[in-house]
């Protein structure tokens, strides 16, 4: 089953086809079809391509580097840019603290920043979580004590994703701890080279480091750096949490890589034979497929029933089922695999395929998904209450 899109929507499809495909360093595009971590430069110059075309931040104000597409051509260029194997804008910089600045920010603020965020000249980290304050981010206990013209932040973040690359952060912090705890946060923007700030590293189960912990020591952050008002951030995150969630569904990058299981399907059985000949494979895999093409359809209902830039409540559907059919083709490329799917710590000069010594650490790091962006358990319960009209 095929949509049909307007002249106008093919012909932007077409537009982003060949940009990703042909404006994107190789080298980007290849770590990504590779399935392996990509460095802190091939971002940079991913997103630095994008923001040179003008298509890196979409979401943004006008004025501020964003596009005035329609959500249905905000979907064709997300999903383009999954399909040929291209890392989205960093969203720490794209999706969540660039939209709070260009919403809630001064102009001196906006200014300062927003060129920089969206060009990545500036790499923003999220310090949201906290080891006790994660999905009840309320109880959090990161101070933030007026002095003068400074704050004085002491605290700690955890779960800081890519921080060891960070240049700011943006930071809620508890500036008033005598009102009830909503009510006390502040927004607030900390420049991770000052002194008192240690980044230390978390060492994920796949034997990666993507996460950190951040400690704040007596760090001294100017007034000016808090974003709109004081006492007003607990809004400011929720409006973050909200950009945080569109997009969820990572239907082009989860059809990649089920075409590529399919691919290494077909010598991976016994004296390379295909294992796709084994009626229990083959309808795994059609499972899959049909799984994927319903949740694109939903994307679509979704992006055609979405106004005022606020996602529709089937939103909660596409992050539920869309991080779940993202970890069942991590699944299946292990189980393609078999014993092979051990070889993770292989050299480059193994005989393993590569596809298979990363298919273990690839299923592993994805375990994340069903939580980030907001747990599924907590989209089940917003699926029950605004969809289904249950009550507890």
């Amino acid at each position: 089953m095929k949509l049909q899109l307007s002249d106008e929507d093919a012909a932007f499809r077409e537009e982003m086809h060949t940009f990703f495909t042909t404006q994107i360093p190789q080298d980007v595009r290849d770590t990504v079809a590779a399935r392996r971590e990509l460095s802190k430069e091939q971002i940079v110059a991913s997103v630095q391509a994008m923001n040179a075309a003008g298509i890196a931040v979409p979401n943004w104000p006008v004025e501020w580097g964003g596009k005035d597409w329609t959500p249905l051509q905000r979907h064709i260029w997300h999903e383009e840019m999954q399909l040929a194997n291209v890392p989205p804008p960093l969203p720490f910089n794209a999706s969540m603290v660039g939209p709070v600045i260009a919403a809630f920010g001064s102009q001196e603020i906006k200014e300062r920043f927003l060129p920089k965020t969206a060009n990545l000249d500036i790499w923003w980290s999220q310090g949201f979580s906290e080891p006790d304050a994660g999905s009840d981010l309320a109880s959090l206990r990161t101070t933030a004590v007026r002095d003068g013209d400074d704050y004085l932040v002491n605290g700690q973040k955890t779960w800081t994703t890519l921080g060891q690359y960070g240049d700011w952060i943006f930071t809620l912090v508890r500036t008033d701890p005598s009102v009830k705890k909503q009510a006390g946060i502040s927004f607030l923007l900390i420049d991770m080279s000052s002194p008192g700030v240690t980044v230390r590293p978390i060492e994920l189960i796949d034997g990666g480091h993507e996460v950190n912990e951040v400690w704040f020591e007596n760090v001294r952050v100017p007034a000016e750096n808090l974003v709109g008002e004081e006492n007003k951030g607990w809004d400011y995150a929720k409006f973050l949490l909200g950009n945080e969630r569109v997009g969820v569904a990572p239907v082009g990058s989860t059809k990649r890589t089920l075409s590529q299981a399919k691919e290494f399907a077909k010598t991976a059985g016994p004296g390379g034979t295909s294992l796709l000949d084994d009626p229990l494979v083959a309808a795994q895999v059609a499972d899959l497929e049909n799984e994927i093409l319903a949740l694109e359809l939903t994307a679509l209902r979704v992006v055609a029933n979405s106004a005022d830039g606020k996602p529709h409540p089937a939103s909660s559907v596409l992050k539920l089922r869309g991080t779940e059919l993202q970890q069942a083709v991590t699944e299946l490329f292990v189980d393609l695999a078999g014993p092979l799917a051990l070889a993770s710590g292989a050299g480059d000069g193994s005989d393993v395929p590569d596809l298979a010594r990363v298919a273990t650490p690839n299923y592993l790091n994805f375990r994340k998904a069903s939580i980030y962006g907001g747990s599924n358990e907590v989209q089940r319960q917003i699926i029950a209450g605004t969809i289904l009209g249950l009550r507890g």
